[in-house]
């Protein structure tokens, strides 16, 4: 008889996120994580103990991963704030129907209440703003946003909006997501761009 197969971490955290793609923290069963994972419940409570350790787990190693996610966009595009622009899209994966958007709200109130979740929310989110103030600031220096933009609080700007954004886009559900924060991401970034040489008016002689 063939071994079972032993799922890596990182097989078992996808496995995770797929499933909770589908169902809401109530609904989210370890029978369901080990059917996409390819592997057995007993195999998880071996190895994590129990549903809330493997989803702390999870939260933990997620904890780390801005860094990863950014360095991934500026390999992808040059421009600093294209880079913004698709990180945008990015979150915007979390608001891919209502229901989805409304099941990412469900964990993030185990976030938001379980202390244990929460550090690893607040290491993530600290995480996320310093590399949106980086590219901030790489974008002031390219020339993209104008000089003296104060990038930390345009960084916290942009956290807040993209935040809200999502909520708004599930009130009116006008059009997908994406592109809805796309434009308020847009209303944000418009008065920090350089105008063009034709709309700077000329100075008094």
């Amino acid at each position: 008889m063939a071994r079972p197969r032993k799922a890596s971490d990182e097989e078992i955290y996808a496995a995770v996120y797929r499933a909770m793609s589908r169902l809401g923290p109530g609904e989210l069963r370890l029978a369901d994580i080990a059917e996409e994972a390819g592997v057995t419940p007993g195999a998880l409570v071996q190895r994590f103990g129990s549903k809330r350790a493997l989803l702390l787990a999870l939260s933990r190693a997620w904890a780390g991963s801005a860094g990863e996610l950014f360095a991934d966009l500026r390999r992808s595009y040059d421009a600093p704030l294209a880079c913004l622009r698709a990180y945008a899209e990015c979150i915007a994966g979390l608001a891919s129907s209502p229901a989805a958007f409304a099941r990412s709200l469900a964990y993030l109130q185990i976030d938001l209440t379980d202390e244990d979740f929460r550090e690893t929310l607040e290491t993530h989110a600290r995480a996320t703003r310093a590399e949106v103030e980086g590219l901030v600031r790489d974008a002031v220096h390219r020339g993209e946003l104008v000089p003296g933009t104060d990038r930390a609080s345009l960084a916290r700007t942009i956290e807040a909006v993209l935040a809200g954004s999502m909520m708004t886009w599930a009130h009116y559900r006008e059009g997908p997501a994406a592109d809805w924060m796309r434009a308020d991401l847009e209303a944000v970034l418009r008065p920090y761009l350089p105008r063009p040489a034709a709309e700077v008016e000329p100075e008094d002689p």
